[in-house]
């Protein structure tokens, strides 16, 4: 069975790939290399994680808790 999908979904999907671009470039102002690696490789592994999901509700709860984690993570740097 083929998931429809509707145009949130497209929208969603840029909303998280915007989040990702956001956090991988906040990412480069951690001086510690090897503390930015870490940091780079728990953020993959969280979008991989959740790469499976369809519904838009749990998409949209997702994006804000990754907002709120990654401004917890990540003090002083913005995102939209």
């Amino acid at each position: 069975m083929v998931q429809e999908l509707t145009l949130k979904h497209f929208i969603l999907k840029q909303r998280v790939v915007n989040l990702y671009r956001q956090a991988v470039r906040a990412c480069r102002t951690i001086p510690d290399l090897q503390t930015r690696k870490e940091t780079l490789t728990w953020i993959r592994s969280e979008f991989d994680r959740n790469r499976h999901l369809h519904d838009t509700d749990l998409i949209e709860d997702k994006l804000s808790a990754g907002h709120r984690e990654l401004r917890r993570s990540l003090p002083g740097m913005r995102f939209t």
